[in-house]
């Protein structure tokens, strides 16, 4: 065995049903989320951006994380919900496959997030160009199934 970075072998492991489930929030300012409610982004709509943005980094998470393995994802299930003032992203992402789907899940939900934060930064910011009300939250896997 070689000391350093590499990537597990799974190649003796069954392929199975797997399952994940991730969630995440991104607090803003009320009168964000009533931008975003309302759909006043110059760049368009933010909840179907991130849902787009969620189910592509769902797909590309090996090219993220180094040492993730590429899996055949069956299902990216991706429900993004306005709050006062936050947005939570909830996906569940499903496969058949030698390992589990769980980083997939997460990078999905921060990917979504992220993206919404992107679309809303002209209008969250202060007058320093700062965000002081804007922070990712308690992004964590709800859920992981093994069949």
């Amino acid at each position: 065995m070689t000391s350093g970075a590499r990537m597990v072998d799974v190649g003796a492991k069954p392929i199975v049903a797997r399952e994940a489930i991730a969630e995440g929030t991104l607090r803003l300012r009320p009168a964000t989320i009533k931008a975003i409610r309302e759909k006043r982004l110059e760049k368009g709509d933010a909840l179907e951006i991130a849902r787009t943005a969620a189910v592509l980094a769902a797909k590309r998470t090996p090219e993220i994380l180094p040492l993730c393995h590429p899996i055949p994802l069956d299902a990216v299930h991706v429900e993004v919900r306005l709050g006062k003032d936050t947005v939570t992203c909830r996906v569940r992402v499903a496969a058949h496959w030698r390992t589990g789907v769980e980083m997939e899940a997460l990078v999905a939900v921060t990917t979504a997030l992220l993206t919404v934060w992107d679309l809303v930064k002209p209008i969250e910011k202060d007058a320093r160009g700062q965000y002081p009300t804007a922070r990712l939250e308690d992004v964590h896997v709800v859920r992981k199934v093994k069949a």
